[in-house]
């Protein structure tokens, strides 16, 4: 049985190629029926070049504007009324999509899917998680990386539930290890808002682990790392930063210095399994927890694996019923007085 994912269109930057390209991938590897959400006609054409007669499960929904990367998120949200990314979270919250996918502006994406389908009862704001790579092999769950830059100490604690249930339901993880990100490991170090939050964090029914650093982000130490959407953004931008500074590094390094054929072979397929690791468009997107319906928000510059792999991500969140385990946890929890005046979108810093 196929599960409808569907995935804006005409978000990346050099949309709708990618996005097309990945809808094939995907219809061809996993159990979903896609539907690309964007002007028909161009969609029309594109998929009929690419498919060749094959027969796929995918379909058009027309949308009639986009939302472009250099936009305000607030301004396009209220103006742009039929834009692919409405559209196709309005297709989520009729139930006949179980997920969306973009890689179009993020600030955009995390403000439509607040409005269209809403923040969940008890969660305050949603947050915007990322899988980074580790030394271990396995990610670690990075939230919030942008979605409030500014947070209270139970944001932070809502942002460890969904965190710690994500781990558990889509990386399959038993027992997570939940870190609070921080400038040292005692409990007393750190701001005012990581000193209010670890007793709610230690508090909760989860294996808190108490505070990390930097460094554990790749180590392993932990699965789950919570901070602020602004230090999150930090983090994640200079690890971008960084993987790329290493992989060219190594490139060079390896470029000079390997002239035996054997040695070449051996370091070039190395050095290809170390960029895998690296590569954002292996991890498929981020998921903005918190909201009522998957919605996964790639990287503007993704490829047709970067696609094909939001959709997968999307698929298996939605397959997990994580949003559902989620929804029911905060369910059980006594009701909080809701941060943000009703109407207001998070504070997107990524863009």
């Amino acid at each position: 049985m196929l599960i409808d994912i569907a995935l804006d269109a005409v978000g990346s930057d050099k949309a709708p190629e990618p996005e097309i390209r990945g809808a094939i991938l995907a219809c061809r590897a996993l159990p979903v029926r896609v539907h690309l959400v964007g002007p028909e006609p161009e969609l029309r054409d594109l998929l009929d070049e690419h498919l060749e007669n094959e027969d796929l499960p995918i379909v058009i929904h027309h949308a009639s504007e986009r939302i472009g990367m250099e936009e305000k998120a607030a301004h396009a949200v209220r103006t742009k009324r039929d834009s692919s990314m409405r559209v196709g979270l309005k297709l989520v919250r009729e139930r006949k999509c179980a997920g969306f996918v973009t890689a179009g502006n993020t600030g955009a994406a995390m403000a439509t899917a607040k409005m269209v389908l809403g923040a969940m009862p008890g969660v305050d704001r949603p947050a915007l998680a990322t899988p980074m790579p580790t030394s271990k092999g396995n990610p670690c769950v990075l939230l919030d990386v942008g979605a409030n830059v500014d947070c209270k100490a139970h944001n932070l604690e809502q942002f460890a539930v969904m965190g710690e249930m994500y781990a558990r339901s889509v990386l399959k993880i038993s027992r997570p290890r939940v870190g609070l990100l921080s400038i040292g490991e005692e409990e007393t170090k750190g701001n005012d808002l990581t000193r209010e939050a670890f007793p709610l964090l230690k508090a909760l029914p989860i294996h808190f682990i108490g505070n990390v650093e930097g460094r554990d982000i790749f180590n392993g130490h932990a699965d789950v790392i919570v901070c602020d959407g602004f230090v999150g953004n930090v983090a994640l931008k200079t690890s971008e930063g960084i993987g790329r500074f290493v992989r060219d590094a190594l490139r060079e390094s390896l470029t000079r210095t390997v002239t035996a054929q054997v040695g070449a072979l051996l370091s070039r397929r190395a050095f290809n399994d170390f960029r895998r690791r690296l590569d954002y468009t292996e991890y498929g997107g981020a998921p903005l927890l918190g909201v009522r319906g998957v919605c996964i928000i790639g990287h503007g510059s993704s490829n047709d694996v970067a696609i094909y792999n939001g959709v997968r991500v999307a698929y298996e969140f939605a397959k997990a019923g994580t949003n559902e385990q989620i929804e029911a946890e905060f369910a059980k929890r006594p009701p909080r007085k809701p941060s943000q005046a009703a109407g207001e979108e998070p504070d997107a810093t990524i863009q």
